[in-house]
Order: C-alpha cells, then sequence, then structure tokens
C-alpha cells in the first residue's frame, strides 16, 4: 500500500526504540535477580514516579459513579478552562482570560492542532538542536519545515533573539520553542524570551512555546511564563501547557493551548473535527488537581525533584559524563558522554547490557553534535538514582 509522501519527513522515534530494548533486556537472565542478574533501572523515559494524587484519583470516580463521561465541547469543560486561567493569574500573576484556553487531548493534540491552524505547506517554522523531536515532527506533519538551529551550552541549549533574526528567511512563519526543555532541563532567560518575541513579532510571524514542564521549574529566575512578553498579557503569544508532568496524569492525555482570541475559533474548529474533545472523565479529574491540598502535594514533588537533580548532576560529572548547563526545571540531565565514547547510541545500549541502566541516546533530539550526548532522566525514586549511579560509576571504571 503507498503511503502519504510527508511520512518521508518524519523519523523514527528513537527513545522508544531504545526503550523497547531495554524491556526486552529487562525480561532476560541477565536482569532476572533468580538468575543472579540485577533488574533495569529505567531513566530513559520521561515520565513521573508520581502518579495523579488522591483528590484527582477520587473525582475521577465520583464522574464515572455520576455518569458524567459524555462529549463535551471541543474547547474543554468552562470549570475547567476558568481554574486553569485562575492557576495563571496566582502562580505567575497573568490575567489570562477563559475564553483563550482550549483543552486538548494532551500536549501533542495542542502542538497538532497549532501547528495546523498556522503553518502552511513549505514554511518554515526555526527551533534549537537540540530539541524534543515530535515538536520538529509536528511541524513536518502541517507539511512545514523545521529549521535547526545549532544551540550549545552558551545559550543554554536555547535559541536566542539574535540567531532568530539571523536565521529569519521570507519563508521563515515562525519559531517552536520549549521552556524548560525536553532534553535539556534548560529554559530561557526571561528577558531574552522577551527579545525573540519582539523579533518574531517585527517579522510579522508566531512564537509557539512549549511550556509543560514550566511548573516543575526550581529557579525562580527561569519560572515565568512567556505569556508575559506577549501584547496584552501573551495575544500573540501561544502557549502549550499539559496535566502531564506537573500534575502528574500522563496516561491521562489531557492538555491545553493558551491562545490568542482571533485564533480560538480557527483552532475549535479543528478540534471538533480531529478530536471531538478531550477525555471527558480526566477533564473532570483535572478539576483537582487545583484544590489546595493537590497544589501542596505538587509543590512537595517538585522539591523532591530538585533534590534528585542535586544528587545527579553531580555525579555525573564526577563521572566524566558533563553537564554543563545545570537543568533549572524538568526532570533531565543532558551530559556530554564524549570523554568515553564517539557514539553516545553505543554507549547507551552498552550501559543497558553492562550496568543494566537504560538511558536515552542524543541522536532523537538533533543533528548537529548529537552522537556526544545523552539524556538521563531523574524522574525515578532517590534510592533508585542512587543505585543507578553507583552502577554506572563501577561499570565505567571497569571500562576504563
Amino acid at each position: 500500500m503507498k503511503t502519504a509522501r510527508r511520512l518521508d519527513h518524519i523519523e523514527p522515534f528513537y527513545v522508544m526504540e531504545c526503550a523497547k530494548a531495554a524491556s526486552e533486556l529487562a525480561r532476560s537472565p541477565v536482569c532476572d535477580p533468580a538468575a543472579g542478574g540485577r533488574p533495569m533501572i529505567f531513566l530513559n523515559i520521561g515520565e513521573p514516579d508520581f502518579t495523579a494524587p488522591p483528590l484527582v484519583r477520587e473525582a475521577a470516580e465520583r464522574a464515572l459513579r455520576a455518569g458524567r463521561t459524555q462529549y463535551t465541547d471541543a474547547t474543554g469543560i468552562a470549570p475547567l478552562r476558568e481554574r486553569i486561567a485562575a492557576w495563571y493569574q496566582t502562580r505567575f500573576g497573568l490575567d489570562i482570560a477563559p475564553s483563550r484556553i482550549v483543552v486538548t487531548a494532551g500536549a501533542s493534540a495542542a502542538l497538532q492542532l497549532a501547528c495546523l491552524a498556522l503553518i502552511d505547506r513549505d514554511d518554515e517554522v526555526l527551533l534549537p538542536d537540540p530539541s524534543y523531536p515530535c515538536n520538529r515532527h509536528f511541524v513536518a506533519a502541517a507539511e512545514g519545515r523545521p529549521v535547526l538551529l545549532p544551540a550549545g551550552a552558551s545559550q543554554r541549549f536555547q535559541l536566542d533573539a539574535a540567531g532568530v533574526e539571523a536565521a529569519w528567511t521570507a519563508r521563515t512563519r515562525g519559531v517552536l520553542l520549549a521552556s524548560p526543555s525536553n532534553p535539556t532541563g534548560t529554559s530561557i532567560d526571561p528577558a531574552e524570551m522577551g527579545r525573540i518575541v519582539r523579533a518574531v513579532r517585527a517579522r510579522g510571524g508566531f512564537t509557539l512555546v512549549d511550556e509543560i514542564y514550566l511548573g516543575l521549574s526550581y529557579d525562580e529566575r527561569f519560572g515565568h511564563s512567556a505569556l508575559a512578553h506577549g501584547v496584552g498579557h501573551g495575544d500573540d503569544v501561544i502557549s502549550i501547557n499539559s496535566f502531564s508532568k506537573y500534575f502528574s496524569m500522563t496516561g491521562w492525555r489531557l492538555g491545553w493551548l493558551v491562545l490568542p482570541p482571533a485564533l480560538v475559533p480557527a483552532v475549535e474548529k479543528l478540534a471538533q473535527n480531529l478530536f471531538i474533545c478531550a477525555s471527558t472523565i480526566a477533564q473532570q479529574a483535572a478539576l483537582a488537581c487545583f484544590e489546595p491540598e493537590s497544589i501542596a502535594e505538587y509543590e512537595r514533588r517538585r522539591q523532591e525533584f530538585r533534590a534528585r537533580r542535586d544528587l545527579v548532576v553531580p555525579a555525573l560529572n564526577a563521572m566524566g559524563l558533563t553537564v554543563p548547563v545545570l537543568p533549572d526545571g524538568a526532570f533531565y540531565a543532558w551530559a556530554d558522554c564524549s570523554a568515553h565514547t564517539a557514539s553516545s547510541w553505543d554507549f547507551v545500549f552498552e550501559a543497558m547490557r553492562a550496568a543494566q541502566v537504560a538511558l536515552t541516546p542524543g541522536r532523537d533530539f538533533g543533528h548537529h553534535g548529537s552522537e556526544r550526548w545523552l539524556r538521563l532522566s531523574y524522574a525515578n525514586s532517590l534510592p533508585q538514582l542512587q543505585e543507578a549511579l553507583s552502577r554506572l560509576d563501577t561499570w565505567l571504571l571497569r571500562r576504563s
């Protein structure tokens, strides 16, 4: 059967290929304690080890018992849009009208909707290299052309306004940023974000910002939404967010967009046709995310992620797996493994077999020097992280 040409521009998701290999090895004797092996420690997937807190699970149960399971408006239930808007006010001091919020089937659906609404065939969109691979694939799926701009440690692995201005052409339509970023855990400095927004605005483009890790910021300097830099608190900036990371609802598949008012009808029309609506039960459950008890639990978890970072990064640096920029958010360390190998892909598979620790090679995240880098996700418990770091250290000492 002939497939669409757009698939030629969608690369395999190597993170998932590595995850499959790690899972297969985890079922083999080398990882079977009964056969003298050690269980695999998974530090490769960006999924919090915390699940939805009690109030959220209880809200889902109440919705099921009450039969609140039918379709909602394509933009989401009004109470949830209102609570998200109130969260922007209390957390970031931003006055966001609920009418600008569209609830989606995860941040992935939000990115797809935004790209389909904004990008025409052969439009160019600027992204940093490294960046989350699916973001460039959303651009490609909309028949646009993602343009990856190398962004090194001196730039916090992020785009800056000077780079955006230099790379902008007659075909450029906008920028797609992530702050904090997957895979680096680094954010764009607010002053630099403002310069980027102004540079894009001057050229009539869009600024699309993936903020799904924004709640997991550890440094007050960086923990601010890009919406603060738009006209009228974001009327020309589009933010994507999610209930998956800070709110610990990965499998519930619930996210949202904050849009300029003029763009809401277009996105609503697309959502009606492509998704009908986000999960009704997930929406009802998410109302409980904003209760004081739930927020207190999320903040406790945020501090635990910070403690994990403070364990992991110095340990990696001591092993020669250098993390040149301290992650200020999310739960990733972006480490340079070139002191040990010319190929992070080979290194990661060797670590699986020899140390029973699953990591992610840099191949997914860009094209400029990606073989030097690997990503470690510290979305795992402190005891598991301590054991994994000990195994890696022992293995590298034997290997050298």
